[in-house]
């Protein structure tokens, strides 16, 4: 699975590229330090077994806090938000709701999955899958099984009873787990490698380049 740091690169590059003239080392470090805290279920996990990748994973996580920042600034007459945080406050919340969606939620949803409806609906949903064109079968993706009839039942895998994420800190499910080795993964691969770099490069540059202009 997709470790901490590869979030936050992750997230570092989405709030690069979004934060636009909000972009300071605090707004920064609230886009990628969200998505750090959000793998705490795995220690949600150990005490309530099922957990991780359902409790801090699912999309409420992010609708709920996007329909009051909605509420906040196009329903009311003031924005409590920009009132108490400042005028960059609204954006730098939209960016890093964008930053959980699609480096934490989806990025894990679409590597193993994640209990997306939680906890309303409980049930994981694995996205792992690949997009191609082959020059006998045209456009090809196996993320959702379109074929089946039931896209809810192809995707479906488990719930919180039965299913368990291994980490370092929580590599089984059963107590004790003893001569078990803990993996503490950095980066997997050599593509989550080069997107952990990028993304750490581009939010030093861009630290460096914003401190120079003041």
């Amino acid at each position: 699975m997709p470790s901490t740091v590869v979030h936050v690169a992750f997230a570092g590059l989405l709030g690069t590229a979004l934060l636009a003239d909000a972009f300071d080392t605090r707004a920064i470090l609230v886009v990628m330090g969200s998505n750090a805290l959000f793998d705490l279920d795995t220690l949600i996990g150990i005490v309530v077994p099922g957990t991780h990748r359902a409790a801090l994973h699912n999309v409420w996580i992010v609708l709920v806090p996007a329909a009051v920042l909605l509420w906040d600034g196009a329903i009311r007459e003031e924005s409590l938000v920009r009132k108490r945080w400042g005028d960059a406050a609204p954006r730098v919340a939209w960016v890093t709701l964008a930053a959980l969606l699609f480096a934490h939620v989806l990025f894990d949803a679409f590597f193993n999955g994640v209990n997306l409806f939680w906890p309303l609906h409980d049930r994981f949903y694995d996205l792992s899958g690949t997009l191609l064109v082959t020059d006998q079968r045209g456009l090809v993706q196996t993320f959702v099984e379109l074929d089946a009839g039931d896209v809810a039942e192809t995707t479906a895998r488990g719930t919180t009873e039965n299913t368990h994420y291994r980490t370092g800190f929580d590599p089984t499910r059963e107590e004790p787990a003893t001569g078990v080795e803990r993996i503490f993964p950095i980066a997997a691969t050599g593509e989550r490698f080069v997107l952990t770099v990028a993304g750490f490069a581009a939010v030093l540059v861009r630290v460096v380049e914003k401190r120079r202009a003041e």
